[in-house]
Order: structure tokens, then C-alpha cells, then sequence
């Protein structure tokens, strides 16, 4: 058994720079990290499996509105929540997703709930918020998963007449563990792009995407530009440059993203490997981000002159 445990989250990517944040969101984006940390590694300390590691660290970063997932996701263009999320074990390539969903309180463990619970890999819409109460997951209303300032950034984007999210800040959030017996898992939460429109779903849900996990490789969690993360097939792309030409972390993550970047698109990943090593690599001015090891003590960073 190693014990070099791992645990890496991300809080999502963007145009985050000191400009940009107030004090306020800034000590309070730090502090949802580090909750985050403390409790992904609280799993990990004790012996238990990266992927209640992950869910774990996600489910505190789904339920605090400095992120935009579960509480604090950004509005449809019909002011409406519709939340993604999937989880990925590195031991046997099991997976479960969810996507337009709109009831389940914390999504990942309604993407759990799919990997354990049912036959299939990926739910969506009025079905998998059926399932989510099939399987008794907790569930919270538009009281719960709506926040003013998503509100005023819909309608910001309205008026200047652009489908982008007016902020520019991919909020997606997630985590990839390492646990003691060198296991890795994956997982990512997100209410997607303000003003997003016909059902729109971007990487997050999808494996191989903006989640994944082999033990033969590594995890990745994604955050960014949806679109060309798919395009990219991100995290299956990291892992099989890991894999089949044996490249470092820190290369196949920066390869891939270049490619990302190639395509027009931006964002970040997080990745951690079997042997507790990890990473993770962005090509924007920010990622909310944090790391916590065996022996090593929580760290949390948003800017990229952070290190």
C-alpha cells in the first residue's frame, strides 16, 4: 500500500485576476477550496477510496455560490438551472453521469447514484431527475440553487446580445484523487454557460471529455470552453499520451491543452496519477485551485502567478 495519497480541485478557469475579484470573493473562493480539501482528505487520511475522495470534495464545492454548480449555477437564457456532473473510477473504468438535471441538491452524487445504481452511463433531463428520486437524493428547489448574482448576469448578457457568458469565469468545479493503494477517480459538477439555450450540454458529463479516470493512466477533471474540450476529448487524450507514450503529467496535461487552445478554445485541467502524483495546467489568467497530499499540508491558488 503507498501512501502517497493525493487529492487536487478546481473551482473552474478563466479571466480571474486580481481586477476582477473583490476581497470578498476572494477570501471566500479560498476558504470554499480549502473546505473542499480538508474534506476530500479526510476520506483519503483514513484509508478510503478516491472516488468518495472526489465526490466528497465536489459535493462542498457544489453547495457554496462562489462556484457555478448546483448553488450558484448560471441561469439557461430562460432563467432556468440545468446542472451536469460525472463521476469516474480509475479501478475498473466505472462511470456515471448526469445532464440537464434540475432537482438533485448535489449532482455528483446523483452521477454516483447512476455508476452504482443503474445500467446505464449517462442520464439526462426530466429522466435522470426521476431517477434522482427513485433513488432518494436529496433534493432543493429554485430557492436553493439560484443566487441574485446569476440573475444579473443573465440579464447583463441579454442586453449586450452576446451568448457568452458575460463573465468569462468557467466555474465549473471538480476533483481528482489518488488514494493509498494508488487508485484514481474523477469528478466535475457544473451548471454550464449563462444564457445557454435548446439543452445545450458541454464537457462536463461526458467521459473522455471534461472527465476521466484509469488506473492505467490517470484522472483528469476539465474546466474551460465546453465546446472544443469536447472537440479535443480531453481527458481521454491526456491519459492516452500517459499511457501509450509515457509522457510525464505535466507534459500530456500542457500538450493537450495547446491543442485545446489551437482550436480557439481556453480553460484548465487538473490531473493525478497512480503513483500520487499530480498536476495541473491552464491557459487562462486564473483557475481556482488547491492541492492536498500525505504529509503535506492543504494549499489553494487562484492566479496564475500563484505557481
Amino acid at each position: 500500500m503507498s501512501t502517497n495519497w493525493t487529492l487536487v480541485i478546481h473551482g473552474g478557469a478563466g479571466i480571474i485576476n486580481r481586477g476582477v475579484l473583490t476581497p470578498e470573493q476572494d477570501e471566500g473562493a479560498r476558504a470554499a477550496l480549502t473546505r473542499a480539501l480538508e474534506a476530500g482528505a479526510a476520506v483519503l487520511a483514513n484509508d478510503g477510496a478516491s472516488i468518495d475522495a472526489v465526490e466528497a470534495a465536489v459535493r462542498v464545492l457544489e453547495d457554496d455560490p462562489h462556484f457555478n454548480s448546483a448553488r450558484g449555477a448560471v441561469l439557461t437564457f430562460e432563467g432556468k438551472v440545468e446542472l451536469d456532473a460525472a463521476i469516474m473510477d480509475g479501478r475498473d473504468r466505472s462511470a456515471g453521469a448526469v445532464a440537464g438535471v434540475s432537482t438533485a441538491r448535489n449532482p455528483v452524487t446523483l452521477a454516483r447514484a447512476v455508476k452504482d445504481h443503474s445500467p446505464h452511463v449517462l442520464l439526462t433531463g426530466a429522466g435522470a431527475d426521476t431517477f434522482a428520486r427513485e433513488q432518494s437524493i436529496e433534493q432543493a428547489g429554485e430557492d436553493w440553487f439560484v443566487v441574485p448574482e446569476r440573475r444579473a448576469q443573465l440579464a447583463a448578457m441579454k442586453e449586450s446580445a452576446d451568448w457568452f457568458d458575460v463573465d468569462m469565469k468557467y466555474g465549473t468545479v471538480g476533483a481528482v484523487a489518488c488514494d493509498a493503494h494508488g487508485h484514481v477517480a474523477a469528478a466535475t459538477s457544473t451548471g454550464g454557460v449563462t444564457g445557454k439555450r435548446w439543452g445545450r450540454v458541454g464537457d462536463s458529463p461526458l467521459i473522455g471529455a471534461g472527465t476521466y479516470a484509469d488506473d492505467r493512466a490517470c484522472a483528469v477533471s476539465a474546466t474551460g470552453s465546453g465546446e472544443f474540450f469536447i472537440r479535443e476529448s480531453v481527458g481521454h487524450e491526456i491519459g492516452a499520451r500517459v499511457r501509450m507514450l509515457g509522457e510525464p503529467l505535466q507534459a500530456a496535461a500542457d500538450a493537450v491543452m495547446a491543442g485545446v487552445k489551437a482550436l480557439g478554445g481556453s480553460g484548465g485541467v487538473i490531473v493525478t496519477g497512480p503513483a500520487g502524483d499530480a498536476v495541473w495546467s491552464f491557459t487562462t489568467e486564473g483557475m481556482y485551485r488547491g492541492q492536498v497530499s500525505a504529509g503535506a499540508p492543504p494549499r489553494v491558488a487562484i492566479y496564475a502567478d500563484e505557481g
